[in-house]
């Protein structure tokens, strides 16, 4: 994928944080990285997360960054609005008990890197990924996680991420075998969200990164992301579900958004709205402005607002394109779900920061050295 958004190996949280000094200069390209979470006995094996995607182009070869774009249109949307924007989810954000970056502060008390690493990633919430397909245990997982969160009056951010041909077989490969496969581990993954307000990232890439699928299969995949969207909502209706929009890098708004909506995405029945920058690096001014031009774009409901992944945006894409693991980039803003910005729902840290995209360590493993320059840049 241009540099696709993930690679996750385990079920995982991951936290993060710092302040939110992102500033708003430049372009930026870069690919996500290749994330992995904790695993925990009471939570599944949850594989890593999709990897970084940088620029503009769909293809991409053995993880080599794609081509960079130079400008996103901002379409304009001639559709009136017939509903209300729904308010941001209440509460605070989930932070999941097991991670890789709270093993290794448990393990590390005396490491003169400690307690930066924990005050500014380990104490802070994210997302939990579900990348394995292990359909008989997937609701008992999601809902370990969502009945936590709701024991403590929080909202967690979970992480669907087992669509057929993920990543167009790239480091974050895998999933589901088969669509129909898919359609019944969403079955159970809808199972465990329970009733309380729950945010879901639903598959990093998979709209984005869809060209290099026929189009016979690529209307497939999108039937059944609708569909996904669909049984999520009438599982929970407080579930909040955002779909892939790519990041600012990628694709301009208008293409984007004609993708969005053939998966679903404009639909208040299965949508709440669109995410980006999942494993990336772009600045969130720039995500910002790229989010509304792709809503205004997509049309459907005014309700729709959108997600954006802030955990390693801080310093803004690498001007070079890099995206594993590249140096001088810095945590972004700490997860909220209260923006201040009209239809941003939420600041999320979606990718797990720490945790290689393959360069640093191993994928999706966190690694102790780049936790400590993201946190400490």
């Amino acid at each position: 994928m241009v540099t696709a958004a993930s690679v996750v190996v385990a079920v995982g949280t991951a936290t993060g944080m710092i302040t939110a000094l992102d500033d708003r200069q430049g372009t930026d390209e870069a690919r996500p990285a290749v994330s992995e979470s904790p695993s925990t006995d009471p939570l599944p094996f949850v594989p890593p997360s999709p990897s970084p995607s940088p620029s503009p182009s769909p293809s991409r070869g053995a993880l080599s960054p794609s081509p960079t774009r130079t400008a996103t249109p901002t379409p304009s949307r001639s559709g009136q609005k017939t509903e209300q924007r729904r308010a941001a989810a209440p509460g605070r954000l989930y932070r999941h008990p097991a991670s890789q970056v709270l093993d290794w502060v448990r393990a590390h008390p005396g490491d003169p890197r400690t307690p930066v690493i924990q005050s500014r990633i380990a104490d802070q919430p994210a997302a939990v990924w579900f990348a394995d397909f292990q359909p008989e245990t997937v609701a008992s997982r999601v809902r370990a996680v969502t009945s936590g969160a709701a024991a403590q009056g929080r909202v967690p951010v979970l992480v669907a991420y087992a669509i057929p041909d993920r990543d167009c077989g790239g480091a974050s490969q895998g999933g589901a075998p088969d669509l129909g496969a898919y359609d019944g581990w969403i079955d159970a993954f809808a199972a465990g969200l329970g009733s309380g307000e729950v945010v879901v990232v639903l598959e990093p890439d998979s709209i984005a990164q869809s060209e290099c699928l026929s189009a016979g299969d690529r209307a497939a995949r999108f039937a059944s992301l609708a569909r996904a969207g669909r049984v999520m909502k009438a599982a929970n209706p407080r579930a909040r579900v955002y779909y892939d929009a790519g990041h600012s890098g990628w694709h301009p708004a208008a293409k984007q958004a004609a993708l969005l909506r053939q998966a679903g995405a404009a639909s208040a029945a299965s949508s709440d709205g669109i995410f980006s920058n999942v494993s990336n690096f772009h600045r969130t001014a720039d995500e910002i402005a790229y989010d509304r031009a792709v809503l205004d774009a997509l049309g459907g409901p005014a309700s729709l607002g959108a997600v954006i992944d802030t955990s390693r945006n801080g310093a803004g894409a690498p001007p070079d394109g890099e995206w594993c693991d590249p140096a001088g980039r810095k945590l972004g803003r700490t997860p909220t779900l209260a923006t201040g910005e009209a239809r941003i729902d939420a600041y999320l840290w979606v990718k797990l920061p720490g945790e290689s995209d393959g360069c640093s360590g191993e994928p999706g493993e966190f690694t102790a050295s780049y936790a400590y320059d993201l946190a400490s840049s």
